[in-house]
């Protein structure tokens, strides 16, 4: 038995000094917008945008959302707000919003019925696109907030380096017990995409965001649009990952408080918003599932366990392990603004984010589809169309 402990700690020891080294090592390679060399120099040229705003029953932020977006220090855009069958007042604010903005500045769609074979929000996406004749297209969500810069920056520093699409990370502002569930999908994030590596047009690595996917409409274009994720549950990933097919140009950037998003309806909201996700990201595949939950399991809950139950000089690996989860939570904390102590909770937090996973999976199966925002997607569908 106590070889089980010396080989699986001096594992778990080796993956996680890896997985932190290579991050020591490449994170300040991503690019911070904020800093004064990315100030966008007076008097150039400014490019033309579209800012695409998808929302169903969103009324709680939608409006202090395009508020924001129409203080943006930018010359030339468009917003399209898109409500999506909201029965909830998201449609009366945004035109509202829309009435006091100046003429033409932000225009309101409403989509009353979802054609077959399309989610929701993909079809939101699409059909706000198909009216953008801009230089570029700013795909965001309903719940974000934007700092007046924050377009004049990112745009900058995408045509300054001839990208076809910028993901910019969202500043998320969460309560501790909302973060201690979440941050286990931020620790894989980071440990299996290297961010690094997403402007290399050679990688494989690719990324996208929600919040922030700013595109160029000429790359949107020959990537054939939303029209072909019309069915894609991740959707944000999902473009990341065509763009990056596609042979065209990507990169990721941070920003702190550039662009805002807020997580709101505690703990459980959180555990909801995950389930949504996690099946689809794992190609609705439940040996993936079991895959992911034993890896998290033996990664995140195992070194605090053997740091525990091995016996004498076995615990040395364990304790190595724990430590490298703390310099990892360290890491990640600056980007965050949460407390680096978190890692103390890792352990909980793993097993919260197994049990979203196993619930993911669970209640899709048990159904046959997912259902989210009201509306039932077939899961037949789904994995034709994935």
């Amino acid at each position: 038995m106590i070889w089980f402990y010396w080989i699986s700690g001096l594992l778990l020891a080796l993956t996680w000094f890896v997985v932190v080294f290579q991050s020591a090592l490449h994170f300040s390679e991503i690019t911070d917008i904020t800093r004064p060399e990315c100030d966008p120099p007076a008097g150039a040229a400014a490019p033309s945008l579209t800012v695409v705003v998808p929302a169903r029953n969103e009324e709680a932020d939608i409006g202090e959302a395009l508020r924001s977006l129409l203080l943006l220090n930018h010359p030339d855009f468009t917003v399209i707000a898109v409500n999506d069958r909201s029965t909830d007042r998201t449609g009366k604010i945004m035109e509202q919003v829309a009435a006091a903005a100046p003429a033409g500045r932000l225009r309101v769609l409403h989509v009353k019925q979802l054609p077959p074979r399309w989610l929701g929000k993909t079809h939101a996406m699409w059909l706000a696109a198909q009216q953008a004749a801009t230089d570029w297209i700013l795909f965001t969500d309903g719940d974000c907030f934007f700092h007046p810069d924050s377009v004049g920056r990112a745009l900058h520093c995408a045509t300054r380096n001839t990208l076809d699409h910028l993901v910019l990370f969202p500043t998320t502002q969460v309560a501790s017990e909302q973060m201690m569930i979440a941050l286990p999908a931020v620790m894989s994030n980071f440990a299996l995409h290297r961010h690094w590596k997403i402007r290399d047009p050679k990688s494989r690595d690719h990324m996208g965001v929600g919040a922030f996917n700013l595109v160029r409409r000429e790359a949107y274009v020959a990537i054939g649009g939303y029209e072909k994720l019309r069915l894609e549950v991740a959707d944000d990933l999902k473009l990341g990952e065509a763009i990056k097919k596609a042979g065209l140009r990507q990169d990721v950037v941070f920003g702190h408080n550039l662009v805002r998003l807020r997580w709101a309806g505690g703990a459980i909201a959180v555990v909801r918003n995950l389930e949504k996700n996690l099946f689809a990201v794992l190609h609705f595949r439940l040996s993936l599932v079991l895959a992911v939950c034993i890896a998290v399991l033996f990664l995140a809950v195992w070194p605090f366990l053997g740091l525990v139950l091995a016996p004498g000089w076995a615990k040395c690996s364990f304790a190595f392990a724990v430590a490298m989860i703390a310099a990892a939570y360290f890491g990640v904390s600056r980007n965050l603004r949460v407390s680096p102590l978190l890692f103390l909770t890792c352990p909980i937090s793993a097993l919260l984010f197994v049990f979203a996973t196993l619930r993911s999976a669970f209640a899709a199966l048990r159904d046959g589809a997912i259902t989210w925002r009201g509306t039932k997607y077939s899961l037949e569908e789904l994995r034709k169309g994935s």
